[in-house]
C-alpha cells in the first residue's frame, strides 16, 4: 500500500524487468511512465511494442507469450508485486502492475511541483481552460455536496437525500492529496448524471463540478465516476478498465460482423427509437434494451429486454449513443450521435477521425452504416484512430494529471479563504490491514 498511495522523497526503488524474445523479434521497443520510479499511481504501466529484425513494428501479435516480464526488489525479497501483461493484438502489449507491500520504513514530504514534473503532467487541458472562463472569479458559498481541501485533508458535508456516489469523489481526493500536495480549495460537487447550472456566464452561474456537461449549463466537468473508479481500482476490485479492454479486443477486424451493434437501458428517448429502428433494419442493426428504467415498455415496439453483452464481444461496427467509454477501445469503429452532452475529453475528438457521426433523430444512421460496409479501409482506420486517442488521453496518469490541473486553475480564481464549515467532516485516509503503511501522513 506504501507504493501505491505516495511518493518518497529519499528512497528510490530499484526494479528489473527481464524480458525473454523470441528469436522472431529484434530488440522491443519499452516506453510508458510505469518504467520511472517516480511515477505514482494505483497501477502503473508501460508499453512493449515488437519489431523485425529491420526495425520495423509489427502490427499483429507475435503471440501471447512471446514475452515474460518479471519485477524483483534488491532490498525486500518478500515485495508482493502483481504484473499482467496484456496483448494489444496489433504488434503491442501493455504491462500493468499494482505493488501492494513494500517492507520499507520512510519519512516522506509531498510536494506538488516534484510529483507534477515527475509524472510529465501537461501545463492545461483545454476543457478546463474553456469551462472555467465563464467564471471570472470564484467565490465557494453555495449550497451543494460541499468539498474542502485544507492543508492536504478532505473535508465534506453532504446536502440533499441521494449522496451515496459521493464515495468516488471521496476516494479520488484522498488519492491524489497521497500523491501530491494540493492548494487550499473550496468547491461543490454534483452528485447526479446529468448537469445542473443553467445560468449563462452573464448571469453569473455557480461553480458547480460535474460528470457530465451540455451546451446548454454552466457545470465544470470532471472525469466520469465509473472511469474515476476503474482507475484507482485497476488490478483490484473492478475487472473493466482502460487496461484490462486492450488486451481483450475481440476478433481481428476481418474476422468481425460487419452490422451495427448497442445495449443498453432505456435512458433517452432516442434510444427507444434506435431499438424501433434496429426491429426494422435487422440486417444493418442490432440493438436492444437490456433494462427499463424510464419509460414503460412495450415489447411490441421494442422487443424483448435482453441480457448484458460483454465488451469484449462486440461486433465490427460499434453503434455509440452516450455509452461507455470503453467501447472506443472494442477495435471497432463508433458512431456517435448528435448531442448537447459532453464528457470532459470531447473537445479533443474529431467527427470522421476518431468516430462517425449521425444525427441526433437518427435519420442518416442507416446511411452511415452502409458507408462504412463499403468503406471499409477507411472505417479500420477511423476506428484506429478512435484508440489510439483513448490510449493515449484516458489512462490513469491522463485522469490524475486533469484532476490536478482543474483544481490548480480552480485555486487561481478562487477570491476568498477556503474553510471547514460547520457541520463538515474530515474524510479519513483508508486503513489497510493486510499490508500496513509507516508512512507519516
Amino acid at each position: 500500500s506504501l507504493w501505491r498511495n505516495v511518493s518518497l522523497k529519499r528512497f528510490i526503488f530499484y526494479y528489473f524487468f527481464f524480458l525473454r524474445a523470441l528469436k522472431s523479434t529484434s530488440k522491443p521497443l519499452i516506453r510508458g511512465p510505469g518504467l520511472e520510479t517516480n511515477t505514482v499511481l494505483p497501477a502503473r504501466f508501460f508499453f512493449i511494442q515488437t519489431v523485425d529484425t529491420t526495425g520495423r513494428h509489427f502490427t499483429t501479435s507475435p503471440g501471447e507469450k512471446t514475452f515474460e516480464v518479471k519485477f524483483t526488489s534488491p532490498t525486500d525479497p518478500y515485495a508482493r508485486i502483481w504484473v499482467q501483461m496484456l496483448d494489444r493484438n496489433d504488434g503491442s502489449f501493455l504491462v500493468r502492475y499494482r505493488m501492494y507491500s513494500i517492507r520499507i520504513k520512510s519519512t516522506f514530504i509531498i510536494y506538488g511541483a516534484l510529483w507534477e514534473k515527475n509524472m510529465h503532467c501537461p501545463t492545461s487541458f483545454s476543457q478546463t481552460e474553456s469551462e472555467l472562463s465563464v467564471f471570472p472569479s470564484v467565490d465557494p458559498d453555495h449550497s451543494l455536496c460541499h468539498y474542502t481541501i485544507k492543508n492536504n485533508q478532505v473535508y465534506i458535508k453532504t446536502h440533499g437525500e441521494h449522496v451515496g456516489f459521493r464515495i468516488f469523489m471521496d476516494a479520488f481526493l484522498l488519492s491524489l492529496i497521497r500523491k501530491v500536495k494540493l492548494p487550499d480549495i473550496e468547491f461543490f460537487v454534483n452528485l447526479e448524471d446529468w448537469p445542473l447550472e443553467k445560468r449563462q456566464a452573464s448571469e453569473k452561474p455557480s461553480p458547480i463540478f460535474s460528470w457530465c456537461g451540455s451546451n446548454d449549463t454552466q457545470d465544470i466537468v470532471m472525469p466520469t465516476y465509473d472511469l474515476t473508479e476503474s482507475v484507482l481500482e485497476t488490478m483490484g476490485r473492478v475487472s473493466l478498465d482502460m487496461m484490462s479492454v486492450q488486451g481483450h479486443t475481440g476478433p481481428a477486424w476481418e474476422q468481425k460482423i460487419s452490422k451495427a451493434f448497442w445495449r443498453g437501458r432505456d435512458s433517452r428517448k432516442e434510444r427507444l427509437e434506435l431499438v424501433k429502428l434496429a426491429r426494422a433494419n435487422p440486417d444493418m442493426l442490432d440493438a436492444a434494451l437490456t433494462n427499463n428504467l424510464f419509460f414503460k415498455h412495450d415489447e411490441s415496439l421494442y422487443g424483448p429486454l435482453v441480457k448484458h453483452v460483454s465488451f469484449f464481444d462486440f461486433f465490427k461496427i460499434l453503434n455509440s449513443i452516450n455509452s461507455h467509454i470503453f467501447s472506443v477501445l472494442c477495435n471497432s469503429v463508433v458512431f456517435k450521435h448528435d448531442s448537447i452532452y459532453y464528457e470532459h475529453f470531447y473537445m479533443q475528438l474529431q467527427p470522421w477521425v476518431h468516430y462517425i457521426p449521425f444525427k441526433a433523430d437518427l435519420s442518416d444512421l442507416l446511411e452511415k452504416i452502409q458507408w462504412a460496409r463499403d468503406h471499409d479501409e477507411e472505417a479500420k482506420r477511423i476506428a484506429l484512430a478512435g484508440q489510439r486517442f483513448a490510449q493515449t488521453h484516458l489512462m490513469g496518469d491522463s485522469i490524475f494529471y486533469y484532476y490536478f490541473k482543474l483544481f490548480q486553475k480552480y485555486a487561481e480564481l478562487q477570491v476568498t479563504e477556503a474553510k471547514v464549515r460547520d457541520g463538515m467532516e474530515l474524510v479519513e485516509q483508508p486503513k489497510y490491514e493486510l499490508f500496513i503503511c509507516y508512512c507519516e501522513r
